[in-house]
């Protein structure tokens, strides 16, 4: 899952991209690709392209798996890729509101698989718009909790990048921005020493609602499912767990 709640289920995202490595490896070289061919191959000039390898390489995809994705999409060795974006909007269980972000190069088949998931998980599909005014783009960056870096650390470092602000989500802190400020307060980091996990654009819901521990493992179900198929890139959610359910759901492990 992308997004809000990132913190709050690492323990669980953990197994799941454990448990589907290469599922996971498709999807992050498939946004290399993407990055290549709308940017080119150019890292300084692309950061996109570069935030999409960083991501890959916290990943451990391979070195050779990263170059080939970037020389294909960039269309430097004679392949073609032609992905289009699809959102789709959906409730899960409790009325969790759903944005459901696609990258396929057939549309149809991404749009039947997403209707089955949602049915087949507890999840129902919604009109378009219905649910996406509830979220706005932002740039999240998102960074591990280590001995030693605080919140005002991370603060002090991007402030003034434009950063909005600073969010501890528990197992570590999201720096949230402008999208149009994500690469300054990126490079911010860097030159703070700070180092980071993630850096892209995601939509974040301006109104999360907390869940109890049985509507979190249905949406959690709901979730997984959809993050299966290979068209769906990011599931993004507007609930929150609180401390006192996160800690039931940790006992589950």
């Amino acid at each position: 899952m992308s997004g809000h709640s990132k913190w709050a289920t690492t323990k669980h995202k953990k197994a799941v991209i454990d448990g589907k490595r290469a599922k996971a490896f498709a999807k992050l070289i498939k946004n290399i690709e993407v990055a290549a061919k709308m940017g080119g191959a150019d890292f300084a000039g692309n950061p996109t392209l570069a935030d999409a390898v960083y991501k890959a390489k916290k990943a451990s995809v391979p070195n050779d798996n990263i170059d080939r994705a970037v020389k294909r999409g960039a269309g430097l060795s004679g392949e073609s890729i032609d992905y289009m974006t699809i959102m789709y909007e959906g409730y899960g269980p409790s009325g969790v509101a759903l944005l459901i972000e696609c990258l396929t190069d057939n549309k149809n088949r991404a749009a039947a698989e997403v209707r089955t998931a949602m049915a087949r998980n507890g999840g129902t599909m919604a009109d378009p718009g219905s649910v996406a005014y509830n979220f706005a783009r932002k740039g999240v960056i998102s960074i591990t909790k280590t001995d030693g870096v605080s919140e005002d650390d991370i603060l002090l470092a991007v402030l003034d990048a434009g950063a909005e602000e600073v969010i501890d989500r528990g197992g570590g802190f999201e720096v949230i921005t402008d999208p149009s400020n994500l690469v300054a307060t990126r490079v911010a980091l860097q030159e703070a020493g700070l180092d980071y996990d993630s850096s892209e654009a995601e939509f974040v819901p301006s109104l999360s609602v907390d869940v109890d521990a049985t509507t979190a493992r249905k949406v959690f179900q709901l979730i997984d499912g959809l993050e299966d198929l290979d068209d769906v890139q990011n599931v993004f959610a507007n609930f929150s767990i609180p401390a006192d359910v996160q800690a039931e759901l940790d006992a589950d492990d």
